[in-house]
């Protein structure tokens, strides 16, 4: 473990000084997520300027939701960006053989290789939305929500990335899985909403099937509540661990299906 930590500083490092060689680059890419972010707030303002409530929630509990449910989001796309492009382009022009004549685990190796500094506007605005939704949004506040919670957010996290994990693996296969990966995790916006909102088929297709309702609402839904605890959080921690553990299953038999290719 002190091993892999050192490594993954190292990592980190190197990729802050080349990011800073290209701060325009940067610069362009942290506002480009601001203004992302900043359409889907709007779109909030807008339905709530028609109706009082959505789905029997408030304004500042929808705005909760929305803002926790970015919070793994950001961190999944802080830590793990770099599976985009085993996907993308890795895989399909051969790149991918540096990973395995290295003394490290490809998946980690891949994963520390790139920290993305632009996922730092999604968690800004994720903690904005918290903080100035939390004072209206009757929440129910106790030290077990409060611990709970955050013992939640990381395998939220975990969700995201197992399922990054699955679809880029299907790129050893494919050689370019970009446009699956792109597919699936489009799906993310559904938990920015209360899944109460959908029809009985996309709730559980959200819930069960590709389950970012995990991410963002059932969590909220604990926070907001107080009830139910073995659904938020015992459902979120369970979905993830086996989601984990299905995505290295993915990724392994891939990596013995990998061919070395060329664009």
């Amino acid at each position: 473990m002190r091993r892999a930590l050192k490594i993954y500083r190292l990592l980190v490092v190197q990729n802050l000084k080349r990011l800073m060689e290209y701060r325009a680059d940067f610069l362009t890419g942290a506002v480009s997520f601001l203004i992302d972010q900043a359409v889907g707030i709007g779109f909030i303002f807008i339905i709530f300027s028609q109706i009082p409530q959505l789905a029997g929630f408030t304004f500042p509990q929808i705005l909760f939701i929305y803002g926790l449910s970015q919070i793994p989001k950001g961190l999944d796309h802080l830590l793990t960006d770099n599976l985009w492009c085993i996907g993308y382009f890795i895989v399909r022009k051969g790149d991918f053989d540096k990973y395995l004549i290295r003394p490290i685990n490809p998946l980690f190796h891949v994963i520390a290789e790139n920290f993305q500094v632009d996922a730092i506007g999604e968690l800004v605005v994720g903690i904005g939305l918290l903080v100035y939704a939390a004072p209206n949004a009757d929440l129910h506040i106790t030290v077990w929500t409060v611990l709970l919670s955050l013992i939640a957010i990381p395998f939220a996290t975990l969700i995201y990335t197992s399922l990054k994990i699955m679809t880029s693996a299907l790129a050893f296969w494919m050689k370019s899985s970009g446009f699956i990966i792109q597919m699936v995790y489009g799906m993310n916006e559904f938990a920015k909403y209360p899944t109460t909102i959908y029809s009985f088929p996309v709730r559980i297709f959200v819930t069960y099937i590709i389950p970012f309702a995990f991410t963002g609402y059932y969590l909220s839904l604990y926070i907001l509540t107080g009830t139910d605890p073995l659904l938020s959080i015992g459902g979120v921690i369970l979905i993830s661990s086996v989601l984990f553990v299905i995505s290295i299953l993915i990724w392994n038999k891939g990596i013995s299906a990998y061919e070395s290719a060329g664009a």
